[in-house]
């Protein structure tokens, strides 16, 4: 069976969207839909077959103080707004699909990291609840967000302990992969002063966090390296942006925002055969 699996990347999955939208359209459904942070968050009208939602979303509040701003930390502790991204907008802005969603045989799972053991965890997305709590937590960035309660557990940004998900994907079963990266191709990430501070801060209420945080870049250029693995091997497929077409995680940029999507959309029709193989 074929599994689609979503890198993250706070905006920059707009590009993940217009691959996704793509298969919509073309009425391409993966029975198995795997991923961390907004990868996944968007992945979710993928399931819901609401093409086009993500990119309005994005493309209307990027500049709505109420959607990102430092104002929230006030009421939401962080530096989204909880409440109106994940509540107001789903609920009555755009509203999401819940009968599409859920009568949609395909499997959504969402990574998150448990604070406390410092592993990743997969939840089923089909659980999620009308506060879109389990989609807090997988966005959860350490201090950008608070800390995400759900089901007696804390959870921070699944992208910490697993920021693509291709084992777990493996494990369950599917043995070739649509892999959607949001970084071009021969980026490396190295370790970040976000996540330095990060480990020193939560070292004492978190121990278990550090290795992850300070090992965070290992593990995703190794992942990386795994992926081109089993591209070459005929496993996988790998959509990811051109360099020139990248933008930054918080881009500000509604027209670069905008020509990321619609490359991710026709990269998707470019590889449309390529991809109808994975499933059969």
């Amino acid at each position: 069976m074929g599994a689609l699996i979503l890198e993250g990347g706070t905006f920059r999955p707009i590009f993940s969207s217009g691959v996704m939208d793509a298969l919509n359209d073309h009425d391409i459904d993966f029975p198995y839909v795997i991923g961390v942070s907004a990868g996944i968050t968007d992945g979710f009208s993928y399931v819901s077959k609401q093409p086009l939602r993500n990119y309005h979303i994005l493309m209307n509040h990027r500049h709505d103080k109420r959607y990102v701003g430092l104002r929230n930390y006030i009421h939401d502790r962080s530096l989204f707004g909880l409440r109106y991204a994940y509540e107001t907008i789903p609920q009555d802005i755009y509203p999401f699909d819940w009968e599409t969603f859920l009568n949609n045989p395909a499997q959504i799972r969402v990574g998150v990291t448990n604070v406390e053991t410092g592993q990743c965890e997969y939840l089923d997305g089909k659980e999620l609840d009308r506060k879109c709590t389990m989609l807090k937590a997988t966005c959860a960035i350490p201090f950008a967000f608070p800390v995400i309660s759900l089901n007696g557990k804390k959870y921070y940004d699944g992208g910490i302990c697993d920021p693509i998900p291709v084992k777990k994907a493996m494990a369950d079963g599917h043995e070739k992969l649509l892999i959607v990266l949001t970084r071009p191709k021969g980026y490396q990430k190295t370790l970040s002063k976000a996540n330095i501070v990060a480990s020193r801060l939560l070292k004492r209420k978190y121990p278990n966090l550090v290795q992850p945080l300070l090992t965070r870049h290992l593990l995703y250029n190794e992942t990386i390296a795994y992926c081109e693995q089993l591209e070459r091997e005929g496993k996988a497929l790998i959509l990811r942006p051109h360099e020139e077409f990248q933008i930054d995680s918080f881009e500000k940029d509604l027209q670069k925002i905008d020509r990321l999507y619609h490359y991710g959309y026709q990269l998707a029709i470019d590889y449309m055969e390529d991809i109808k193989k994975i499933l059969e």
